[in-house]
């Protein structure tokens, strides 16, 4: 986590317990990036383990484009 955090983050409490995080925004837009790009890996992972099947471009693009 300290090779994302260039700055480091200011807790707020609230009833003496932790209620939030203030990091910066770069860091913060770091942060969401690498959540996609592992959210994206888990999904390319389960495709994976399904079972994958093609058809030709052109019948997918009559199906798409005769929907209501």
């Amino acid at each position: 986590m300290s090779k994302i955090l260039k700055t480091k983050p200011q807790v707020i409490m609230k009833n003496g317990r932790p209620s939030a995080v203030i990091i910066d925004i770069k860091d913060y837009k770091q942060l969401l990036e690498r959540l996609e790009d592992k959210e994206d890996i888990a999904d390319i992972e389960k495709m994976r383990k399904g079972s994958l099947y093609f058809r030709k471009f052109d019948d997918f693009l009559a199906e798409h484009n005769n929907a209501p």
